[in-house]
């Protein structure tokens, strides 16, 4: 998961207010129930020092929450009077939570809302394709590439001047399928994706996808549900879609881990993999983490850490962080500091199982926190 979208947040330097909140169903009950839990919501706030101004905002958010918009509930980030943030999430929260720390409480968002990968869904026919972005932030457009449009359909005659004219119509489907894969291919890497979607017919998703680079391929699945007409969207191709995330998270926790248990210390050469706070505040002030790994469960999440204004100002000892030029740091925890380092030098997060869901949990990190590093180092005493 690629923490971009929470940008907003590392430009303020808070403290903030984090409230995961859940509206309560749309009916008189609920209403009632909804204008108790949020009193409870500010109530907590006020009692750790949230200013006024920012639990009236907070207030007026969680009033205005839609039970229809927002089923599962959403997340509020909250400072200088203002909500600066929110996000909807996938799973409803047990229960409320707000807190008001000098960062925003984010490991439970990783957990509220998923890992949904970055899925590029393009809906093709012979004249273009009309590409969409289904990510955290929610579905944006991405892009549309045209084709020539003429000619594009077949005759049902033999004659020699229809085969001519067939030969064309075969040429323009070529044309186009190789335009949709140069254009698609562009869009992958621009806006990040972790999978590809093709939606249309048999024909043209098979063109487009044999004209697609081989990184790409590995990674695109095609659907004969939906397709560029307007009103062509479905219910089956939401399932195909969901499918894919739900595969490719599975792999890719999986690869993750072993590229994890292979890469730890405890060999004489250059490690790749870090765990444990210490080794990730090193690693964080360098910018050095490529994907980092939190286990939920994890002891050290909570750890007190030292942190600046700036994400890289973050130490384990408080003289270590004025050593990095912050004169004032301030305590946080470890998670909500790491976090907003991957947030801001676009490393990719993912949260591991907790060890009692698997059979060996000799690949998952001490104390819930670890890193695969963007360059590897020599081990201490190398």
């Amino acid at each position: 998961m690629h923490l971009s979208f929470l940008q907003p947040l590392f430009e303020r330097r808070g403290p903030w207010a984090t409230v995961y909140f859940d509206p309560a169903q749309n009916d008189e009950t609920g209403a009632k129930q909804r204008e108790l839990l949020v009193r409870q919501v500010c109530r907590t706030l006020e009692e750790e020092g949230a200013d006024t101004a920012t639990v009236e905002a907070v207030s007026d958010a969680l009033m205005s929450a839609s039970p229809e918009e927002d089923p599962a509930g959403r997340v509020f980030f909250a400072t200088g009077g203002e909500v600066v943030l929110s996000h909807r999430l996938s799973r409803p929260p047990q229960r409320p939570l707000a807190c008001w720390a000098p960062l925003p409480r984010l490991t439970p968002l990783l957990e509220l809302s998923g890992q949904d990968p970055a899925c590029l869904v393009a809906y093709i026919d012979r004249t273009g394709a009309d590409f969409e972005l289904r990510a955290a932030a929610g579905p944006q457009e991405a892009g549309q590439v045209e084709g020539r449009q003429h000619p594009v359909h077949r005759t049902g005659s033999a004659q020699w001047n229809e085969r001519h004219f067939q030969l064309k119509v075969e040429n323009t489907w070529e044309h186009n399928a190789g335009e949709i894969a140069e254009a698609l291919a562009a869009a992958f890497e621009e806006c990040g994706a972790d999978l590809v979607v093709l939606a249309g017919d048999p024909r043209e998703r098979s063109s487009v996808y044999d004209r697609l680079p081989e990184t790409i391929r590995k990674v695109t699945i095609g659907t004969e549900h939906g397709g560029r007409a307007a009103g062509s969207d479905s219910v089956p191709l939401e399932e195909v879609i969901e499918q894919a995330r739900r595969q490719y998270m599975r792999r890719r926790v999986e690869e993750v881990l072993e590229r994890f248990r292979a890469g730890r210390v405890g060999t004489d050469r250059p490690t790749d993999a870090v765990e444990g706070v210490p080794a990730l505040v090193e690693a964080a002030q360098e910018h050095r983490i490529d994907t980092l790994l939190i286990r939920p469960d994890g002891a050290e999440l909570a750890r007190e850490t030292w942190v600046g204004a700036e994400p890289d100002q973050v130490a384990v000892r408080r003289t270590d962080a004025q050593t990095l030029g912050e004169s004032e740091p301030i305590l946080v925890r470890a998670d909500d500091a790491l976090l907003r380092v991957a947030a801001v030098t676009a490393a990719d997060v993912l949260v591991v199982p907790p060890a009692e869901e698997r059979e060996d949990d000799s690949d998952l990190p001490t104390g819930g926190l670890g890193a695969l590093l963007r360059w590897t180092y020599e081990p201490s005493g190398a």
